[in-house]
């Protein structure tokens, strides 16, 4: 053994390639949670979000979209609001998710900052987003800028997701739906494109592995503590 002697060598566990090659295969579709960020009667970052979920379901995939109108503002209600609870319920039915804000002052909209602050980290034993994966997109009324996807990336990284490389920024997105609200041709809808079949194939390779990829030593060593704090006051 290496002079570590600051870790616990029990708890040490070297990767295990076998674990990463064949998985036990889930036998549903791929399941993606959409989430977009503004409310308006014609909201771009909706009608991309409900591209994008075609584009899912084409690639072999079950897809739900929340709605985020009636989501009150964090801490504004108790968490056992109606649609608190849908939201959460739909956070953990998914394998992946694909998140689209408008551009608002150079950030991410508040009605979808809101949403991601209606999730918590842990849920009881759970943690509702560790291990899932993410594609990122977002509208521009103006020239494209990459503030919102950005920002989304941290907040990806923050709620311990698998944010996937590529994702999408729409500039001058009333000029890319036609008055159906159907995303016309054109390189930002072939990059839609992309976003979509990255997100599928990491969502495939990665579901049925995530709970070993995310598997932490120091979160090992909390609960061997844990579990020998409370054998220890049983004996007292």
């Amino acid at each position: 053994m290496h002079d570590l002697p600051n870790l616990d060598a029990e708890l040490l566990q070297q990767p295990d390639p076998q674990r990463l090659g064949a998985a036990d295969e889930p036998a549903h579709p791929p399941r993606i949670l959409l989430l977009y960020g503004s409310c308006r009667e014609r909201s771009y970052s909706r009608l991309l979000t409900e591209e994008a979920a075609r584009l899912l379901q084409a690639y072999g995939c079950e897809t739900h979209i929340f709605d985020p109108s009636g989501l009150p503002l964090p801490d504004d209600a108790p968490d056992t609001h109606p649609k608190v609870q849908e939201l959460r319920e739909w956070v953990l039915w998914s394998e992946g998710q694909v998140w689209c804000s408008p551009e608002r002052h150079g950030a991410m909209s508040a009605v979808f900052k809101a949403q991601i602050d209606w999730i918590p980290l842990t849920l009881g034993a759970l943690r509702p987003t560790q291990g899932k994966t993410l594609a990122l997109m977002q509208v521009c009324g103006g020239s494209q800028s990459f503030n919102a996807v950005n920002q989304m990336r941290v907040l990806g990284r923050w709620m311990r997701m698998f944010t996937i490389p590529n994702q999408s920024s729409v500039a001058k997105a009333y000029l890319e739906f036609d008055e159906a609200g159907r995303m016309q041709p054109s390189a930002y809808y072939d990059r839609v494109v992309d976003v979509m079949e990255e997100l599928v194939k990491f969502t495939l390779l990665l579901r049925g592995r995530a709970d070993y990829m995310v598997e932490r030593y120091s979160e090992r060593k909390e609960s061997a503590e844990a579990l020998s704090a409370r054998v220890n006051q049983r004996s007292i």
